[in-house]
């Protein structure tokens, strides 16, 4: 299984992004999905969640601006960012808990990056 994470970008104060963690290989369904970023010279920390019966939770930094979304069909996770903040620069990765029909385990995205600029 391999994930690839995409739409990270530069954007201003204020305006969307909208990243992309697309898994391929061997799948059954994605069970869980969580994304984190981690900042220069900071530790990573969770932004979203998502869990098999797409239950959301948020970390308190984004409620409210930031939305994680499963398309099952296309076993993508996405992570709508708006009304970003400079503070919400960083590197955005993705995990996710993907179950091929015997086992599941947990796979890790390359990283997309974000810059906000004020």
């Amino acid at each position: 299984v391999q994930l690839q994470a995409s739409g990270g970008g530069s954007v201003q104060a204020g305006e969307s992004l909208r990243l992309s963690c697309v898994a391929s290989g061997n799948i059954k369904s994605i069970n869980a999905a969580w994304w984190y970023r981690q900042a220069p010279g900071q530790e990573r920390e969770r932004v979203a969640s998502m869990s098999h019966d797409y239950t959301t939770t948020y970390a308190d930094f984004v409620k409210g601006r930031f939305t994680i979304s499963r398309d099952a069909a296309q076993n993508t996770v996405y992570l709508q960012l708006n009304n970003l903040k400079p503070e919400d620069s960083g590197i955005y990765s993705c995990s996710l808990a993907v179950f091929t029909g015997t086992v599941t385990s947990i796979h890790w995205g390359q990283g997309t990056l974000v810059t906000v600029s004020s």
